[in-house]
Formats: structure tokens, C-alpha cells, sequence
């Protein structure tokens, strides 16, 4: 399956196609007359046509070009997000003195998992998860798990990840 960027470089491409046929066919008209050397009608609104059809490209290569910068500049970002986040959850469990399985319950209950599902995945009683989770919130000193994702993402929004281009 293309990806976008190359469905619309292929369109920019057939534009451009288009605008330097249009462009050959009215240079010729205006060179080679081919009756009584008089501009027929349809040759000004040809012409008139071209030159839109011309600053139309002009323009969709400048759009194109913005997009690709701002889609990079955005993947750059995550990147840095995902890492930084990474780097934070690990330095804030080291600071918490989480221990593995506390930590495994932290990772889910960030990525949004009940106690249910967690208890599930880690083949333990559900029980053992309230008492993790529970440790894990008397530790981060927060009373649940959206002040404990709020942490998160307060110290990720405090600074820039990535200086401006």
C-alpha cells in the first residue's frame, strides 16, 4: 500500500506533467500560429489557464514541502517523547524504590489496565494487585492512577523535548 507522501508526490507529479504540456502547447500556439496568424480565443483562455495551473503547482510544492517538515518534525518528537518517558519511568521507580512487581503493575496501570486485566497478565490473585497498586500509590505519594500518569506528564511538559527548527 503508498503511503501518503507518495500518493501526493505522484499527484504533484502528474500536475506537473500536465502544467508543462499546457505550457509546450500554448508556446506553440503563440510561436507556430497555425491559421492567419491571429491568437484564436481559446489560446488566451489556455494561456490564462496554464499560468493558474502553474502557480497551482508552485503552490502544492510548497505545501508539500511544509507538510513532509512539520510530519518530520512531529516524528522526531515522539521519538524523543518515547525515550524520554522511558528514561523518566525508570528514574522515578529508582527514586520510589518500586520493586519489580511493582513496577510491572505501574507500567500497566499507565498504559490504562484494570486490576482485573493486570491480575490476569501477571497469573496473580487480584488481591496482590490492589495491595501492588496500593504500595506503588503510598510510594509516588499520589491517590491513584491519574495523579500517578499526571506526574508523568507534568515533568515531560515542564521543558521542551526538542529546541525549535
Amino acid at each position: 500500500m503508498p503511503t501518503r507522501r507518495t500518493i501526493l508526490w505522484t499527484l504533484f507529479a502528474v500536475q506537473a506533467v500536465c502544467c508543462v504540456y499546457f505550457l509546450s502547447d500554448t508556446f506553440f500556439d503563440l510561436v507556430m500560429p497555425t491559421y492567419q496568424n491571429a491568437l484564436a480565443e481559446s489560446d488566451i483562455v489556455e494561456g490564462v489557464v496554464t499560468i493558474a495551473l502553474f502557480f497551482g503547482l508552485a503552490f502544492t510544492w510548497s505545501e508539500l514541502r511544509a507538510m513532509m517538515r512539520r510530519e518530520d518534525r512531529i516524528t522526531d518528537q515522539l521519538k524523543v517523547a518515547s525515550g524520554a518517558f522511558a528514561e523518566l519511568l525508570e528514574l522515578r521507580f529508582d527514586e520510589w524504590a518500586l520493586t519489580e512487581a511493582e513496577r510491572s503493575v505501574a507500567v500497566m496501570a499507565l498504559k490504562g489496565y484494570s486490576v482485573a486485566e493486570m491480575a490476569a497478565l501477571r497469573d496473580t490473585a487480584q488481591g496482590t494487585v490492589k495491595a501492588q497498586c496500593a504500595a506503588l500509590y503510598r510510594k509516588a505519594d499520589v491517590s491513584g492512577r491519574l495523579q500517578l500518569l499526571s506526574l508523568f506528564l507534568d515533568d515531560l511538559m515542564a521543558e521542551t523535548l526538542l529546541p525549535a527548527r
